[in-house]
Parts: structure tokens; sequence; C-alpha cells
């Protein structure tokens, strides 16, 4: 299998110019080991809790609740109508409470405080716990909660995972292997993106034999406390948290220029109009949008005069408003 590259004493220029560029995951070890929650979470779990309640302030964060038998399998329920936990607002002290408690269960439940803004619940812990791989403006979150595994999943960001406490693993794919992770539903998800139906570690490849070929991309990275995982934007990784007692924070991000409209929303559109033409007739457009869009930062349209290049020329505020108008006219109509 691949591996995934280990780089220590990773700095600020070293990451941005070398590391981001190759798009690929990286075990950066040791990033985050001077923080003073990793020391007081190697000392005990009771220690980082001590900590982490000092620094809340009281507001509620959402919490993921399984029972006994999930065995922290965050995932749908018997179908993908229902799911196999609950969650709702909870006063974070009272989850690191009973995260300390299941501690004696051979069989606990699982408890699963997902991605608060640390700003918000623990501003003195953003203060004295800081990634200096990244500006000041990105936002830190932080997850807390006992064994559990997440689904493959992508993010529409760059992201760096920091292991405060415990030991995680991370199973990662590539973007182009969508098809053979066997996505879940997009309107019911189980964290805001969709899911693969597929357990990296225990894959039904009767009921799933394409994972096959995902298998073989797969790159698996376990991490320790201080250390830290860049996964690149829309890669895929089912994720693992080993221990009784776990804490990570993650840096989401997206310094890539805005666009003025969604891509989700061009996704439903592209279904609308295209997906379901004739095989013949997708051709065409398929090629289209090679050419058009996805153009990896060339100009297809270079051959042309800047004046004749249209509606698929520079996007300037005026043909930005044209082109809004003209998909508001056609969805209007129905087209």
């Amino acid at each position: 299998m691949p591996a995934v590259r280990i780089l220590e004493s990773v700095t600020p220029a070293l990451f941005a110019e070398t590391v981001r560029p190759l798009n690929t995951p990286a075990l950066l070890k040791g990033a985050i080991r001077d923080w003073p929650a990793v020391g007081l979470g190697l000392q005990s779990d009771e220690a980082l809790v001590d900590y982490l309640k000092r620094n809340d302030i009281g507001e509620q964060a959402g919490v993921y609740l399984g029972a006994p038998e999930i065995r922290g399998h965050f995932f749908y329920g018997k179908d993908t109508l229902s799911q196999n936990y609950k969650h709702g607002p909870t006063p974070i002290p009272m989850a690191l409470d009973r995260i300390l408690q299941e501690r004696a269960n051979v069989n606990p439940w699982s408890v699963y405080v997902q991605s608060a803004i640390i700003r918000k619940h623990m501003p003195g812990f953003a203060a004295e716990n800081r990634l200096d791989l990244l500006p000041d403006s990105v936002e830190p979150r932080i997850w807390i909660g006992n064994a559990a595994v997440t689904r493959a999943h992508y993010d529409l960001n760059d992201n760096i995972a920091c292991v405060v406490a415990g030991r995680r693993r991370f199973h990662l794919f590539p973007q182009d292997q969508l098809p053979n992770l066997y996505p879940g539903p997009f309107d019911r998800t189980i964290g805001g993106v969709p899911v693969s139906m597929v357990d990296a570690e225990n894959p039904d490849l009767t009921r799933y034999p394409r994972f096959a070929e995902a298998q073989k991309t797969m790159l698996t990275v376990e991490l320790e406390p201080g250390d830290a995982l860049y996964i690149p934007y829309g890669w895929w990784h089912q994720v693992h948290s080993l221990s009784t007692f776990n804490v990570l924070v993650n840096y989401w991000w997206d310094d890539a220029p805005k666009a003025p409209a969604g891509g989700y929303e061009a996704l439903f559109h592209a279904v609308l109009a295209l997906r379901d033409l004739p095989a013949r007739q997708q051709v065409l457009w398929q090629t289209l949008f090679d050419y058009y869009v996805f153009t990896g930062g060339a100009d297809p349209l270079a051959h042309l005069p800047p004046g004749d290049k249209g509606s698929l020329g520079l996007l300037t505020p005026d043909l930005t408003r044209q082109i809004r108008a003209f998909l508001r006219k056609g969805l209007d109509a129905g087209n």
C-alpha cells in the first residue's frame, strides 16, 4: 500500500511551498507537541478534562450519543431514513463527565462533542494552544469523545487535524475514488456531507465490489498526541478514535478566491439539465464541461480576442449578473 509522507519540524513556509502543492496527505509529526493541552493529556485524562472545564464559558455544543450496541460506529440505522444515535445541544462539561464515567464500562455509551468552535466555547484554550502553520484567521474546532468511527467522507476545505489526546487512525482516499466508495444520500447525511456506505476496515465486497479498487489507493496512518495530519481539499477520510478519551482540534480553511456561485448548486442544475439525456448526447456535454469548466487553470478561449469570449470569458461583476439572470430565466421557465 502507498504510505503517507511523514514530516517533522514543518515551518509555515515549508508547509505552504512544499507540502500543500503536492495535494496529498502528510503526517506532521509532533506539530503540536508543545501545546499545554497535549502535555496535560499525557499526564492523565482527568488533568486535561479539568483544563477544558476551566476554559469552558458555558455555551452548549452539539453532542452525539449512541447506545452501547453501536460500538462507537455513528451511522445510519436500519436504512438511510434513520440514524443509530441521538444528538442535541449539551454543556461540554456534562459531556466530559459522561466520557470519563463510560471508561469503566466494557461496552460504553458513545459520546461525541462534534466540531465545537473553540473561540465560542473555550477562548482561553485558543489563546494558549495555537497552530503556527496557518493564519490566525483560520478558526480551530474541537472534537471530544470516546472510541468512535466516522465513515469516509470529504470536506470542501483543506484540513489540518491535530491530535491532543488519545490515538486516531485515518484511512484516506483520493478525490477520484468517489465511484468506488459508494456515497450515501446527499439529503440525509451523518455530519453534513455524503458518507461512504462502505466500512473501510470491514468492507462487504459482495455488496460493494468496486471498493476493491479504492483499497488499492487507500492510505492508512495512525496519530499520537502531538501529531497533526494534513488532509487536502476533497480527500475522503474514514476516522477511528481509538482511545477511551480522545480530543482533536482541526482547522478547515479555503484560501481559493470565492466563487460567485456554489458548486453544489451547479451540480444539481446539471442533474436537472443533463443527467437523464441519452448517453450519445451526454458525450457532447461531458466534452463541453471538460473543455470550458475543468480547465486546470488554462484559458480554453486563449485563441480568441478578449472581446469575443462573451459569456465564457473573464468573470467580471457585469458578466456574473448576466449569467445569474440567464440562469434564473431558464429555471423559472422550466428549461
